[in-house]
Order: C-alpha cells, then sequence, then structure tokens
C-alpha cells in the first residue's frame, strides 16, 4: 500500500468538494481549483476526509495513487491557506519594482526586465531586493518564481543574482592573484 495515498486528507471549514467521474474540484476561501484524475483512481468523501482508492497493487496504479493523493492535498491547502515563495535579489544596482500588474527588474542588464504574471498568481515587492509569490496553485506559484529566478540565477563567484529565501549558494574561489 502507498504509504502516502492512503493518508486521508482532512477537508477544512469553509471548503467544499465536488466530485465527477474523473474530475474534482475544490472551493474555498481563497478561489476555485479543478483537476482531471485517473479514471482507474476512485474517491470516496466520508467524515470530513478524502480517501483515495485503486483497483489493484501494481506499480502503476500505486504511483499514480501516492500522486494524485498529493496534488488533491495541496489543491485543498491552496483554496484555505495558499501558497507563497520568497525571493532574495543580490547585487549592487539589482533591484524589482511592481508597475501596475508587470513586475519590473533591472538585473544589471542593459535594459529593465519586465515580467507579466498568469492569471490567478499575485507578485509582492516589500522590498527592493525582495519579492513574494503567492497563488491558490502550487505548480503554478512554483513555476512563476522559478521563472523570476532564471532570469539571473546566483552566480557561484560572487553570489549575485535572483535565489529563494534561504538558499545557499556554493562560491569557488576564483583567479588567484601573480
Amino acid at each position: 500500500m502507498s504509504r502516502v495515498g492512503k493518508v486521508p486528507i482532512e477537508i477544512p471549514q469553509g471548503v467544499k468538494i465536488e466530485t465527477r467521474e474523473s474530475s474534482i474540484k475544490v472551493n474555498g476561501p481563497k478561489g476555485e481549483l479543478s483537476r482531471t484524475i485517473d479514471p482507474a483512481l476512485t474517491i470516496k468523501i466520508e467524515d470530513g476526509k478524502i480517501y483515495l482508492k485503486r483497483p489493484t497493487d501494481s506499480r502503476y496504479h500505486r504511483s499514480l495513487h501516492g500522486l494524485y493523493r498529493s496534488l488533491i492535498a495541496n489543491m485543498v491547502t491552496g483554496v484555505s491557506e495558499g501558497f507563497q515563495k520568497r525571493l532574495e535579489i543580490v547585487g549592487v544596482g539589482y533591484r524589482a519594482e511592481k508597475k501596475g500588474k508587470s513586475l519590473v527588474l533591472q538585473l544589471g542588464f542593459s535594459h529593465p526586465i519586465v515580467f507579466f504574471p498568469p492569471e490567478g498568481i499575485d507578485i509582492v515587492v516589500e522590498s527592493p531586493t525582495s519579492i513574494v509569490v503567492n497563488g491558490i496553485d502550487k505548480e503554478l506559484v512554483g513555476l512563476v518564481a522559478a521563472k523570476i529566478r532564471s532570469f539571473r540565477p546566483p552566480e557561484p563567484y560572487k553570489g549575485k543574482g535572483i535565489r529563494y529565501a534561504g538558499e545557499y549558494v556554493r562560491k569557488k574561489a576564483g583567479k588567484s592573484g601573480a
């Protein structure tokens, strides 16, 4: 039995769940998410908990069991609490600012980078060197944070660039002077 798949998902207050044959819709105070599920798996809702069942003990069904349990748990958490990723900007002259809905980044290039977040993502610039990406879809929040980081990933000599909050950047020694 899948260790992840067999754990029931608690349904918090204010979250409504609708299931059809091979889809699930989760509605909560922060928004609504839906996802199609492999038709082999069955979803049961009892006593404020969601249970996933698989038809056989084959390797394929075991892998789907844990995957979809995690995806549904992330949907429930997203519509009730939401997700966020923090990014830090390190470097002289590197900064971020919010103009309307867009994020404008000065990262040492000859031009500013203008980034428009997708629907459902909110970007907050706490300070010129601190960015927070908020949203209800965990996958999309991570994707947007990775996209912003990819504009200038941290380099190994001085550590300049955009990094996740708390990320450790291994530094290299560089050239030795003669």
